[in-house]
Order: C-alpha cells, then sequence, then structure tokens
C-alpha cells in the first residue's frame, strides 16, 4: 500500500469537503466505499462529480486531516473507473498540489513563452511584444484544462518507454502511420505530445491566415506549452514522477524546484528564429534529446539521495503554510550534477518555440501583423475568412498526391 498522504480540513459543503492545498475539494460517494470524488472547479453540479480509484476514508464523516491511501491495484474496485489509475492519479496530484506535474510549473513555462517573443524578426515581434503579458501568462492554460477536458492530459507527454528500448529509432512520427500501427487508443493511453505540437502548428497557421489577432495570441501560447512540454525528460516515461523506482517527487523537483532557484542564472540567448523545413520532425527530435536525459535525472538523484539521507529536505514558509521541500543544498547539488541539463532544456524550448510561429507565420504568407496590434475583427469577417479558408484547404488537398494527415489529428 502507497503512503498516506493528508489534508487539513478547512470547509465542508454536504458531502464535499475542502481541503488545504486542494481547493477543488474531495467528497465521499455514498454507497461506493472505494471511491472518492474530486469536486469540479469549472462545473459545479452533482453530476460533475467525478469517480477516484482511492481506497476508502478511515471514517465517514471526514477526519481531520483527511487521509488518503492510494491503491496499487486498480483491478480490485467496485466500480469501473473513468480513466485508468496512473493517468487518474496524475490530474488529481496536479490539483491538490502533490506535485508539480505541469511541464516545467507555471514558472518556468511562463518563462519560456516570454523569452521566446525575443527571438522573432522585427516583422513578428512589434506585435507579440505588444501582448507579451498575455504570452505570458496564458502559457500555462494547457494546465489549468487538464481536469476539465477529458483529453488533454495526453497531449502533455508521450511514454516512450512503454514501446520498447527501440523506439526512438522505430516510432512512425506521422500521426495516420502511428495508429495504424499502435491504434488511436493506445496512443493516447500513453501520450501524443509531439503529434499534438504538430497540430497545434497547423491551428496557428491557420490563425495567421485568418488574421485573427486573438486566436494568433491563444494558439502561439499553447503550443509554447506544448513544446516546452516536449523538451523535458520526464514528460517523455512512465516513470515520470519516480514512483516506479522509489522517487516520488522527482518530476516537480526537477522542473519546478530547479529552476525556480537557478534560471536566473541561465544564459537566455539562444538566436534568431529559424524557418523549419518539417516541423513534425523537429518536435520529434526535441522529444528524442530530452528522452535521452531520463536515465541520467534518475540515476544521480537517486545516487545523490543515499549520500544526503535526512539532509534532502527542510522546510520553508510559503504565504501562511510551511511546507516541506527540497533543501537547497540538495537542490544545488543535484543542479551541479545535471551539468547545466535543466538549462539546456530551456534554451531548447525557447528557440524551437520560436521557430515554430515563424514558420507558421512564414507558411500563412507572412501577413502583416503591425494592422493587427490593435486590430479586432468582426465576427462577419472571421466567418468569411473561415470560409476562404475551408475552401482553400479542400482545393489544397485535391491538388496533392500526399499530405501528412496529422493536421487533423486529434
Amino acid at each position: 500500500m502507497a503512503r498516506a498522504v493528508n489534508f487539513p480540513v478547512v470547509g465542508r459543503e454536504g458531502n464535499v469537503v475542502r481541503v488545504q492545498g486542494c481547493p477543488e475539494g474531495i467528497g465521499y460517494k455514498e454507497g461506493v466505499p472505494n471511491y472518492l470524488i474530486l469536486y469540479s472547479a469549472q462545473l459545479r453540479a452533482p453530476h460533475t462529480l467525478y469517480p477516484i480509484p482511492f481506497s476508502p476514508l478511515k471514517k465517514k464523516d471526514f477526519p481531520n486531516p483527511i487521509s488518503l491511501h492510494p491503491r496499487e491495484d486498480p483491478s480490485t474496485l467496485q466500480v469501473k473507473p473513468l480513466y485508468t489509475m496512473n493517468r487518474i492519479t496524475r490530474v488529481l496530484m496536479l490539483l491538490c498540489g502533490w506535485v508539480t506535474l505541469s511541464g516545467w510549473g507555471f514558472f518556468a513555462h511562463q518563462r519560456i513563452n516570454r523569452l521566446a517573443v525575443f527571438t522573432l524578426p522585427p516583422p513578428m515581434v512589434a506585435f507579440y511584444k505588444k501582448h507579451i503579458l498575455f504570452i505570458t501568462e496564458a502559457a500555462v492554460n494547457p494546465d489549468r484544462r487538464r481536469y476539465s477536458v477529458p483529453d488533454e492530459a495526453a497531449r502533455h507527454y508521450i511514454d516512450l518507454d512503454h514501446y520498447g528500448d527501440s523506439i526512438l529509432a522505430t516510432m512512425p512520427r506521422y500521426w495516420k502511420d502511428a495508429v495504424d500501427e499502435f491504434t488511436e487508443d493506445t496512443l493516447k493511453s500513453y501520450g501524443i505530445v509531439p503529434w499534438h505540437v504538430n497540430t497545434m502548428y497547423y491551428r496557428l497557421r491557420d490563425a495567421f491566415l485568418l488574421r485573427d489577432p486573438d486566436r494568433i495570441l491563444k494558439m502561439s501560447s499553447e503550443i509554447g506549452h506544448y513544446i516546452a512540454d516536449a523538451n523535458v525528460p520526464l514528460h517523455t516515461t512512465e516513470n515520470y514522477n519516480g514512483q516506479l523506482t522509489g522517487q516520488d517527487g522527482i518530476h516537480g523537483f526537477w522542473e519546478s524546484r530547479l529552476p525556480e532557484l537557478f534560471s536566473d542564472q541561465y544564459d537566455y540567448f539562444v538566436g534568431k528564429a529559424t524557418y523549419l523545413e518539417n516541423p513534425q520532425l523537429v518536435i520529434w527530435d526535441g522529444v528524442a534529446q530530452a528522452h535521452q536525459c531520463v536515465k541520467a535525472v534518475l540515476d544521480e538523484e537517486k545516487e545523490l539521495a543515499e549520500r544526503f539521507k535526512e539532509k534532502k529536505y527542510s522546510f520553508e514558509t510559503k504565504g501562511r503554510q510551511t511546507v516541506k521541500v527540497y533543501s537547497k543544498e540538495y537542490s544545488k547539488a543535484f543542479h551541479k550534477i545535471l551539468d547545466g541539463m535543466v538549462e539546456s532544456r530551456m534554451r531548447a524550448s525557447i528557440k524551437m518555440i520560436g521557430d515554430f510561429w515563424y514558420t507558421a507565420w512564414i507558411d500563412a504568407g507572412q501577413p502583416d501583423l503591425n494592422l493587427l496590434i490593435d486590430y479586432k475583427p468582426s465576427e462577419e469577417e472571421l466567418l468569411l475568412r473561415r470560409k476562404e479558408l475551408e475552401e482553400w484547404k479542400v482545393k489544397t488537398f485535391k491538388a496533392r498526391e500526399h499530405h501528412d494527415s496529422s493536421e487533423e489529428a486529434q
């Protein structure tokens, strides 16, 4: 049985309680003792209470603190879960703050998107700098909807090791080919981040074609998030939080704690954005480079933990809470052992995001973005442009002998 996690109760609403560190709330489903329910922040109605596969509370009336014991074998559940234990646990951990599983954490995601703006050429940079606050803040939107959108979580990672040791050499890079080989259900069960990045590239290109500033900014911000996730080593493995090797918490340690402590020291001069001949292959290169780091991340941390023992953790005050964190000494030692890995992955993310933005703009015919800085098209204009875009796509599709079906994937 996995270690219990305690949540102090701070309030309750019927069968749903508010607990410290989890504003969504945790509830008990009457008549189904093997389930807890997570109260949705987006849709506050009974049918939005989702079953979570955990063993029952010790007391029905919610002791304080609540003690949760994650099941090791979800097959023994009395009610069929909505998601597999592996995936729903990621979501619950994300919402309740057990560990940051958000791909770089909010801090790093926002910094990466912001710095990518400065890779852009003069015809683009004025528009992006004008909206740099939005580009920065919206970088974390995909993580905010991971719980409310059923297919969202799989867009942030790919568990390459599920497919075998040599999968990087054999995995189809294009969505249709991958579906033919593994089925769509299998791919979505183990993550689709490289294919989703390609989908987002087409959406951004179309936003430029429509000359829709709001959609350009939304797609730019969100593709930045997925590209950054694809460059994180622990987003490419089933052992994403060290849970298979007794290293629980390493996910947030690597991509949140280390950047927050040391990223001010990094060199962010990554050069100017360049055109990508094949965006789909480029994102796969990023995934491959990230995956090559997985063994070092896990092995080095395990060895370091043996040396530090109880000095691995310390306590810090954040707001009104005192929280247990990886100590600064331990973090510094691990960061030094990684020898620039975190900085390298952040730099790769920044440059790649700029390249994708630039490529989508070029492929859309280089629309004049300066005209869009203070421009908001009417709904009638956008409807007409969407119709024209769809007509253009049909003609282009018919004219091709081959086309990359990943444009329509997911």
